[in-house]
């Protein structure tokens, strides 16, 4: 179900991964066609935030509908509207609550029910009892009927192996209670799984060779803030562009990487001047705002910005520990004059914190002699 569909949510400073599918919302009698957002954290937006209990009670209630009525009404919003005839949905809300666990498990790296289902049929295999085969049994039938022929990841012979192995040789198949299973047809279904099993080992891993993909620390977040001196006790906020920590660039001192940044972005000397000596970078930015822009600074802005804040941590080496110290956390820069150099509540771009990041790594790189 995720497939390609992948968005995200900012919470708390946090990017929560998520995906959606379509949806069918009744409001005021109206079926509309709508998208289901659904996020890692168990949060599901169907036009409004709500927790999986409570996203179960509007399913339950028919705000979201899994059936609909011959005759009704039903809309696209603003790209078009129609009526139903003969309707036809395979979805109840026990399915689609399913479906929709299944999706928060794999936005989380979590198995779902087919992950569960898969590890109990290896148990099995592991060890032939009767009580291992009634547990991958329920772990089968607690798969979504919709997904339940992907399970084996085998567009050929879909879930049938699986129903053959899980039943047994005598027994009767979960989807056609009035057929058994016959010897020959349980024999196919182990060796199917046994060279499946040989497959698997052999295959190379698919393990990223240089470790997660993830961070582990919790993101942290550097609010927009307007720091006028150096702090006795610098924290987190020595992080911020603007934060006075003078650099030495080309024979020119800066008193910080605002400054340094602004300065360079503005094309006539006199001009640039006026922004070194800013009393702030709030100022400096005030003042470059009103000068002419160099040629084509939006094509080298982030080389600039990359080469200002090496030269911040390289020459400020208690600054450069406090940035070390933030480990592998995501760094969400906030910034209210740019959705370019911003994270702004996910609606930024976050340039500046993926440069800190960068910056942060080659620090870690030189500190190990790596690279």
């Amino acid at each position: 179900m995720i497939g390609n569909r992948i968005t995200h949510r900012t919470a708390d400073g946090v990017r929560v991964p998520g995906t959606w599918r379509h949806a069918f919302i009744c409001n005021g009698g109206t079926y509309f066609l709508t998208d289901l957002f659904i996020y890692a954290d168990g949060i599901v937006d169907c036009w409004d935030l709500v927790t999986l209990d409570e996203f179960e009670k509007k399913l339950r209630s028919g705000w979201v509908a899994t059936s609909l009525p011959d005759g009704g009404r039903a809309s696209a919003h603003h790209l078009a509207s129609w009526t139903f005839d003969e309707p036809a949905t395979w979805l109840t809300p026990e399915l689609l609550l399913a479906e929709v666990r299944d999706t928060i498990d794999k936005l989380n790296g979590r198995p779902d029910s087919t992950g569960r289902c898969l590890a109990a049929v290896d148990a099995f295999l592991a060890e032939r009892t009767e009580e291992n085969r009634s547990a991958a049994r329920a772990a089968y039938l607690a798969i979504p009927e919709t997904v339940r022929h992907y399970a084996l990841g085998d567009m050929d012979r879909k879930d049938r192996p699986l129903q053959v192995l899980v039943t047994g040789p005598g027994g009767r198949f979960p989807q056609w209670p009035e057929k058994r299973v016959s010897q020959d047809e349980y024999d196919q279904a182990v060796a199917y799984f046994e060279e499946r099993s040989r497959w698997r080992a052999e295959a190379p891993s698919r393990v990223p060779a240089d470790g997660a993909v993830n961070s582990f620390a919790p993101a942290l977040k550097l609010p927009h803030s307007y720091p006028q001196r150096a702090l006795e006790h610098p924290d987190k906020r020595c992080l911020r562009n603007d934060y006075p920590a003078p650099i030495t660039l080309d024979d020119v001192t800066y008193p910080s990487v605002a400054h340094a940044y602004w300065a360079q972005s503005v094309a006539d000397p006199e001009a640039r001047i006026a922004v070194v000596t800013a009393e702030t970078g709030a100022k400096a930015h005030t003042l470059a705002a009103k000068a002419t822009r160099l040629e084509g600074w939006e094509r080298t802005r982030t080389a600039v910005m990359a080469r200002l804040l090496r030269a911040k941590y390289e020459q400020h080496s208690d600054l450069a520990a406090i940035l070390v110290a933030t480990g592998d956390a995501t760094l969400i820069y906030d910034d209210a004059d740019s959705d370019f150099w911003g994270d702004n509540g996910g609606r930024g771009r976050n340039w500046t914190g993926r440069l800190l990041e960068l910056v942060r790594s080659e620090l870690l790189a030189g500190q190990a002699r790596l690279g």
